[in-house]
């Protein structure tokens, strides 16, 4: 009882940190004390009108890391949705049917993780017009690849067992098997390869912003730390500036992990054993 306790205390830790963070996202233009068309002297220190100080044009920078909060967020959501979907489709189809069908599938895989992820990311996003949904379209070219392996591995496990070939012999739907009596038994891998999608998304999301390659007139976590850099804010120490968003994006990362590790990890996939049999 004592150790099921303590299993849940990280998992509801980073269920409120990303609740937080939600709350903020949806509330972000309620929540922000200035709007990004208020200026004030640039450069300035954190003070009781302006908590994390200014940027170099004025605009406040704690509303703005508010702002920042739903761009990043949302492009990392979006980012693994897409992911989970390509990687569990491909990865249920390659396991199940087997034969040409994976091998084709599995040919298409390889390649795709062959090619390194965040440098073909990167050059993607330079040739293609800056926005979010173009960054969420080179992310997840190359990001499903992992997610189809684990899958594909899954499913070719659970196709070997008992229920799945009674329902074969009995006839049944092999679209009706895939989605109502295999793909219920792989929802814990699903589910946790989704939430390090997100974390993987958001900051590759942020280096890309960083790197200058983010959506133009649009705010985020990394475009903030890309005007600080380009501005010296390093080497003239305000910290105030840069801090902040790494802070930010560290800890939507960790909450992540703590709910995908301790809540859907591969401690609990492994420790599974009897299968579900819907209907």
């Amino acid at each position: 009882m004592m150790k099921n306790r303590r299993k849940w205390i990280p998992i509801f830790i980073g269920a409120v940190i990303l609740i937080f963070f939600l709350v903020i996202a949806l509330f972000a233009e309620q929540l922000m004390p200035y709007q990004m068309n208020e200026l004030s002297a640039p450069y300035g220190k954190p003070s009781a009108e302006h908590w994390l100080g200014t940027n170099d044009i004025g605009q406040d920078i704690f509303s703005e890391l508010i702002l920042g909060t739903r761009v990043t967020l949302l492009t990392g959501v979006m980012s693994a949705f897409f992911i989970i979907c390509i990687g569990t489709g491909f990865g249920l189809v390659a396991g199940y049917y087997g034969g040409k069908a994976d091998r084709a599938l599995s040919a298409v895989t390889s390649v795709f993780m062959a090619i390194p992820q965040l440098p073909f990311t990167i050059v993607l996003v330079t040739f293609l017009e800056p926005s979010m949904w173009n960054i969420v379209v080179a992310i997840c070219l190359t990001a499903w690849t992992t997610t189809a392996r684990i899958v594909r591995a899954k499913v070719i496990e659970i196709r070997q067992q008992p229920f799945v070939q009674v329902e074969e012999a009995l006839g049944q739907k092999k679209r009706v098997i895939l989605f109502h009596h295999i793909l219920p038994n792989i929802q814990d891998i699903v589910l946790m390869r989704a939430t390090l999608a997100v974390s993987s998304s958001m900051l590759t999301e942020a280096s890309l912003s960083f790197l200058g390659l983010g959506a133009y007139n649009q705010k985020s976590w990394g475009a903030i730390l890309f005007y600080a850099f380009r501005k010296n804010g390093v080497v003239a120490g305000y910290y105030w500036w840069y801090v902040p968003p790494i802070l930010c994006i560290s800890l939507c990362i960790f909450a992540f992990m703590l709910i995908g590790y301790y809540g859907l990890g591969s401690e609990n996939v492994q420790q599974r054993k009897e299968y579900q049999v819907d209907g």
